[in-house]
C-alpha cells in the first residue's frame, strides 16, 4: 500500500474535523448548498441560453455588391448585437470595389451576368442551391430580385423568414417602360407576399402600399444612418475649389436614371461660380459624360466616382447644397424617400429636391430643404442661384439641418427592427 504524503494526511483530517466537528458550520454547508445547486442551476441555463443563441445563423440575401450597401450592413450590426451569425450573401461585379473590413462574413458571388434576365436567373439559382445545402436556421432576404430563391428554400426546409423591400420594386422605372418583365415580376409578388407573416421596408407610404395589397404586417425601418457627432468636411484647397465658388453635390450608391441627373448637368449652364460634384456610381454616368463633354462643362462637373461610406460624408459635409432630384413619373419614385437626404442632414448640407411625398414630410417638419415642383434645367437653376445669393437663407437651413440630424437618425429605427426580428426568430 502507498504511504500518503503526511501533508496530505494533515490536511484531510482538517477537513474532516471541519465538517464533522464543526456543528454550526456543517448546519450552514448544509443550509446552503441546495440554494447555491439551484443558483448554479439557473446560471447554467442562462449560460446554455446564451450559447444556443450565438449559434444561431442568419443568411442574408441581397443583389448588392455589398462594400457600399449601408442599409444591408446596419441590419447586419444589429441582428450581430441580438446574438446571431451571420453570412450576407451578394455578388461580385467586375467593377466592385474591395470588401470594406466587416465583424460579419460576407460571401460575393460571382455570375457572369450583371444585368438582365439572365443576371437574375443566374443569380436566384446560385442562392437557391445555396440556401438548400448549407446550414442555418433563419432567412433574411432583401429585396424582391433575391426573395424567389429565399422563399422557396425556407419551404423547403421549414425555416423562418424575414423580408425587407427597400422600394416598390415592381414600379421602379426599368421595369414600368417594360411591361412584360414588370408583370413577371409582379406575379412573383404577388405569389409570396401574401404567405408572409411581416415584412419590412423603408417609409410609411411604401408601407401603406403593401398593406393595401396583401394585408399583412408591415414594419417600417427607415433607411437612416448613423448619428455623426463630429464629421470631417474636406476643405476647398482639397476640393481644389476657389474660396468664391459653391460645391453642389449628388451623391450615393444609385446615380440611375430618371434622378434628375441629366437636368442637374443642363442647369450647370445657367449657374455661375458653382461646380457639381456626382460622388457614386449608376447607370446614367456613361450617358452624362457625353453631355459634359458635348456641353464643354468639364470645369463645372466633376466625377467622383464610388467611395466608402465615410469619404463620401465628408465630399457631403463640404458642400454648400445637396441635390435630391429623383423624379415623380413612377410609384416608386413618388414615394422615396431617398437616404442621400439624411445624409445629407447628417452632414448639415441643405437640400434642393423634387415634389416627393416623404421627403416633403421632412422639409415641413424641419425646414432644412427647399422643394422645386418641375425637375428641369431652368427651376432648378433658378432655385440655386436664389439660394446661393442669400447666405442668410442658407445659414438658416444649415442650422435646421443641425437639429433634424438629433433627431433622424439609425438609433429610433434599428429598435423596431430589433422588435421585428425577435418577434420572427426567437
Amino acid at each position: 500500500m502507498k504511504e500518503r504524503c503526511p501533508l496530505t494526511r494533515v490536511l484531510g483530517l482538517q477537513m474532516y474535523k471541519t465538517f464533522f466537528y464543526h456543528k454550526e458550520f456543517l448546519k450552514k454547508f448544509t443550509e446552503t448548498i441546495p440554494s447555491a445547486l439551484f443558483n448554479c442551476r439557473l446560471h447554467l441555463r442562462e449560460i446554455l441560453t446564451f450559447v444556443s443563441m450565438r449559434q444561431k445563423r442568419v443568411y442574408m440575401t441581397v443583389s448588392s455588391d455589398l462594400a457600399t450597401d449601408n442599409r444591408v450592413h446596419r441590419t447586419c450590426t444589429v441582428l450581430e448585437g441580438l446574438g446571431f451569425q451571420i453570412l450576407l450573401i451578394g455578388r461580385k461585379k467586375k467593377n466592385s470595389p474591395p470588401m470594406p473590413p466587416r465583424s460579419y462574413q460576407v460571401k460575393r458571388l460571382r455570375l457572369g451576368f450583371e444585368k438582365g434576365a439572365l443576371f437574375y436567373a443566374a443569380l436566384n439559382l446560385r442562392l437557391f442551391f445555396l440556401l438548400l445545402i448549407n446550414p442555418y436556421d433563419y432567412l433574411f432576404a432583401n429585396d424582391l430580385d433575391t426573395l424567389p430563391a429565399a422563399y422557396l428554400a425556407s419551404r423547403l426546409r421549414r425555416k423562418p423568414l424575414l423580408y425587407d423591400s427597400h422600394e416598390l420594386f415592381t414600379e421602379v422605372p426599368e421595369l414600368v417602360s417594360r411591361p412584360r418583365i414588370q408583370h413577371f415580376w409582379l406575379r412573383i409578388e404577388q405569389r409570396i407576399l401574401p404567405h408572409l407573416k411581416v415584412m419590412i421596408t423603408v417609409n410609411e407610404s411604401i408601407a401603406a402600399i403593401f398593406k393595401s395589397n396583401y394585408s399583412i404586417p408591415v414594419n417600417v425601418v427607415r433607411n437612416v444612418p448613423q448619428r455623426q457627432e463630429q464629421l470631417y468636411a474636406l476643405s476647398r484647397e482639397e476640393l481644389n475649389l476657389k474660396p468664391t465658388q459653391k460645391m453642389l453635390i449628388i451623391q450615393g450608391s444609385g446615380l440611375n436614371v430618371q434622378r434628375g441627373i441629366e437636368e442637374a448637368i443642363l442647369a450647370m449652364e445657367l449657374i455661375d461660380d458653382a461646380v457639381l460634384f456626382l460622388v457614386g456610381d449608376g447607370d446614367v454616368i456613361p450617358s452624362v459624360k457625353k453631355i459634359v463633354a458635348t456641353k464643354n462643362l468639364q470645369e463645372k462637373v466633376r466625377f467622383v466616382g464610388r467611395l466608402p461610406y465615410k469619404q463620401l460624408l465628408q465630399y457631403t459635409a463640404a458642400a454648400d447644397l445637396g441635390l435630391a432630384l429623383d423624379k415623380p413619373l413612377s410609384l416608386n419614385y413618388a414615394h422615396a424617400l431617398p437616404n442621400k437626404v439624411f445624409d445629407y442632414i447628417q452632414a448639415q448640407t441643405p437640400f434642393v429636391t423634387s415634389p416627393l411625398v416623404e421627403i416633403q414630410k421632412l422639409i415641413d417638419r424641419y425646414d432644412c430643404g427647399e422643394v422645386i415642383q418641375e425637375v428641369s434645367p431652368e427651376a432648378l437653376a433658378q432655385k440655386i442661384n436664389t439660394l446661393c445669393s442669400n447666405p442668410e437663407r442658407l445659414a438658416i437651413l444649415k442650422e435646421n439641418c443641425k437639429k433634424a440630424a438629433a433627431v433622424e437618425h439609425w438609433d429610433a429605427d434599428k429598435k423596431v427592427l430589433a422588435e421585428v426580428v425577435e418577434r420572427v426568430f426567437i
